[in-house]
């Protein structure tokens, strides 16, 4: 039970990656905070996180700042404190370069970066004071500039900027900021491989380990080793939770 006693919050976790986490910092102890706009999938994460530990329900719009210093504010409320802070929301549209608009930015921005930004300055106090840790999600698509993810790259990478902002000015009070950059088999992954097979297998011959992550036994499982004491002396990076598609130098 790495995390037992801990309080998490964890931004987009109805489904996809964000459930994968919060079913495994469940599993490890930690009361979980599920954070999303599907109130359907946000009931079902939260009767599965409730058979392992104490969990809430915000089906609130994160890109609205108030709603986020609201829910920080909740959560300290019932638990005490408020030890984890995971930023894995986030909405965008691909489109080539030439043809990104001012609207797909703000969709990016607003869904991923900002949420990002602000829960990290309303955390900031109680993180603080439990000496917490903040994870963050990066992506290939910034890394490696993927072609027709210019809104979502751009905010991934402004993502991967202030994180490491943080770390530098936060790591003094002993606050631990990381980022994840992942590859899963998510449900909308699942629907391209049933309609795009060959493209979907020629997708995974280019993984070393030749397969897509599990939501919940590997990336959930890395996201649990960066809130945990097991991480206390890592900050600022960018763990690539990819089966070793991207290496990092």
């Amino acid at each position: 039970m790495k995390l037992q006693g801990k309080v998490a919050i964890v931004s987009g976790s109805a489904s996809g990656i964000g459930r994968g986490i919060a079913l495994a910092m469940a599993k490890e102890g930690a009361h979980i905070a599920i954070v999303d706009v599907n109130e359907e999938k946000g009931k079902e994460t939260l009767a599965d996180v409730t058979q392992f530990t104490e969990g809430m329900l915000f089906i609130k719009d994160i890109s609205v700042k108030e709603n986020v210093y609201a829910i920080v504010d909740a959560v300290v409320k019932k638990f005490g404190k408020l030890d984890i802070m995971v930023n894995n929301a986030h909405a965008s549209r691909q489109a080539l370069f030439i043809e990104t608009t001012q609207e797909l930015l703000d969709l990016s921005f607003g869904t991923g970066f900002y949420p990002t930004f602000h829960f990290m300055q309303a955390a900031y106090p109680e993180l603080k004071k439990t000496k917490g840790k903040v994870i963050n999600f990066a992506s290939g698509a910034g890394l490696e500039g993927q072609v027709t993810q210019t809104s979502y790259a751009a905010a991934k990478e402004a993502i991967r900027a202030i994180s490491r902002v943080a770390a530098n000015e936060w790591g003094p009070e002993g606050i631990n900021v990381n980022m994840i950059s992942p590859i899963a088999l998510t449900a909308g992954v699942e629907q391209w491989r049933d309609s795009a097979p060959q493209l979907y297998d020629e997708m995974i011959n280019k993984i070393p380990l030749r397969r897509l992550g599990d939501p919940e036994q590997d990336i959930g499982k890395a996201a649990v080793f960066l809130a945990s004491s097991d991480s206390d002396y890592i900050t600022g990076q960018t763990i690539m939770v990819d089966g070793g598609s991207i290496k990092l130098r």
